[in-house]
This record gives C-alpha cells, sequence and structure tokens, in this order.
C-alpha cells in the first residue's frame, strides 16, 4: 500500500501552497481529507497528480490546484450552507464540510451517489447530505445557499441554480471559452449576479452546462 498520507502532504506542499492559498482551514481540510478513497479504483494512484481526474464522461474531480484556489476565493465560513454540483464519489464535499456549517451535494448518478453516501458517513461527514438527482436541478428543497460551487466546467449556469442562491452569496465556476477557462466568482446582489474573475483553469463542461442554443422559428 503506497504512503497516501505523504502524497496528500506532498499535495499540499507542491500544489497548493505554491498556489498561493494559504487560509488554514483549506490547508487543514485538504491535509486531512484521504483523497484515494473518493476516486474511482482503478485511479487510486493517481490521487494525488497534479490533474483533473475522470469519473465519467464530461465529469472530473477538479485537480487540488483549482479546487483549493475555488475554495480560497469563495471563502466559506462555518455558518454557511454550501451547495456541491457534482460532487461525484464526494471528495469536495467532504473538504467543504470541514469549513462549512452543511453541504448539499447533488449527484445525478445513482450508483455514484450511493457510493458517495457511504464513504462520507466512513469518514463521518456528517454534515453532508447527498442529494440524488439532475445536476442542473440542483437542490432547491434545502436552500436558498450561501455558497454554490459546480465541480467541473460550465459555459453557462441555468437560472435555476442561480435562483437557489441567497441574496448575498457566492458562486464559484470554471467558466469554459474553447480550450481556456477561467474561474468567475458570482455575488448575488439585489437578485442579479455580478462576476468577477478570479484564476485560469480548465476542466470539461458539465452536461447540461454548455450554452444553450437559441430557439430560431
Amino acid at each position: 500500500m503506497s504512503d497516501f498520507a505523504a502524497r496528500r502532504t506532498m499535495m499540499v506542499d507542491t500544489q497548493v501552497r505554491p498556489s498561493d492559498v494559504t487560509k488554514f482551514p483549506i490547508i487543514e481540510a485538504m491535509l486531512t481529507v484521504p483523497r484515494e478513497l473518493f476516486v474511482p479504483t482503478e485511479q487510486i494512484e493517481a490521487a494525488y497528480v497534479s490533474d483533473n481526474i475522470e469519473i465519467a464522461e464530461n465529469r472530473v474531480i477538479l485537480e487540488p490546484r483549482t479546487f483549493a484556489k475555488l475554495l480560497d476565493a469563495l471563502n466559506i465560513e462555518g455558518d454557511e450552507l454550501v451547495l456541491d454540483i457534482g460532487a461525484g464519489y464526494g471528495y469536495s464535499s467532504a473538504v467543504v464540510a470541514r469549513m462549512a456549517e452543511a453541504v448539499i451535494a447533488v449527484e445525478e448518478d445513482a450508483a455514484l451517489a450511493a457510493e458517495a453516501q457511504t464513504i462520507l458517513m466512513e469518514q463521518n461527514a456528517d454534515n453532508v447530505v447527498v442529494h440524488a438527482g439532475p445536476l442542473t436541478e440542483g437542490a432547491p428543497d434545502h436552500g436558498p445557499y450561501d455558497v454554490i460551487l459546480v465541480q467541473g466546467g460550465v459555459a453557462e449556469v441555468p437560472a435555476n441554480i442561480l435562483a437557489q442562491l441567497k441574496e448575498g452569496g457566492r458562486i464559484g465556476c470554471v467558466f469554459m471559452e474553447d480550450a481556456l477557462g477561467v474561474v468567475r466568482i458570482g455575488y448575488k446582489i439585489d437578485g442579479d449576479i455580478s462576476w468577477r474573475y478570479a484564476f485560469n483553469a480548465s476542466a470539461p463542461v458539465v452536461p447540461g452546462f454548455a450554452k444553450q442554443a437559441a430557439f430560431a422559428l
């Protein structure tokens, strides 16, 4: 068995800290949560590489640097409710759970959602609720949310997802424009979302988050 604890420390020291992520809750969470338990079995040796890990077509676990910088930009507080869209095996939710009051993890693949629930329970992440359902629908019954994040790329965010964000809340997404992507943080002010540039990153566009074609008659 590989020494995953040492790899976890190396991930933080070589991918997270050099990316100007210094907030203690993020460092602590990423040093603690065993990423190798939240990846497909055949990918376990790749759990700590500096790359997105594919879990299905156009679905990934975000690379550590992108994920850490996204959390840094969102600045999640201990009394906040977070919506994690595309949670996959639950890694992102397990990390966020160590910073937030509670996390609603949305996963549309029922088998994956069940597996995430099991792993999260085994890891005592008991402030995470796994919601099995379409990613594009979020989880309105549990909202509204202080923070929303999407695990993967987007071209545009469905209006009903934005509607689940609290006034004054934040949403973080990797916006893909051709091969290049930028992470933007959206702030809900007077019912509208004001997007601000955070940093460059890339990830495949999550199914349902591509640009909707305009229908012409």
